[in-house]
């Protein structure tokens, strides 16, 4: 039985080593902010915000051109912890 991950957690790559994490609630909106926000400006300097879900008032800008890459990584909750 397959499972339907709880949200998605994309990891950020950026030039210079640095990296973030933001987390979508569906793919769906990822591949929304992703192509329609990073895609069409992947070589533009100016800033473009990331969603963030976090506290209100809170959020993130990145310059598309330094991003390097992107890992998209599903999250699954589930009753069963398994971190050691």
């Amino acid at each position: 039985m397959a499972r339907t991950p709880s949200e998605y957690a994309v990891h950020i790559m950026l030039e210079g080593g640095h990296r973030e994490e933001v987390r979508f609630s569906t793919i769906q909106d990822f591949q929304k902010w992703y192509s329609g926000e990073l895609v069409p400006k992947s070589a533009s300097t100016e800033f473009i915000n990331v969603p963030l879900k976090t506290t209100q008032g809170e959020y993130m800008v990145v310059r598309p051109s330094q991003v390097v890459a992107l890992r998209v990584e599903p999250v699954f909750y589930g009753s069963v912890d398994r971190e050691y």
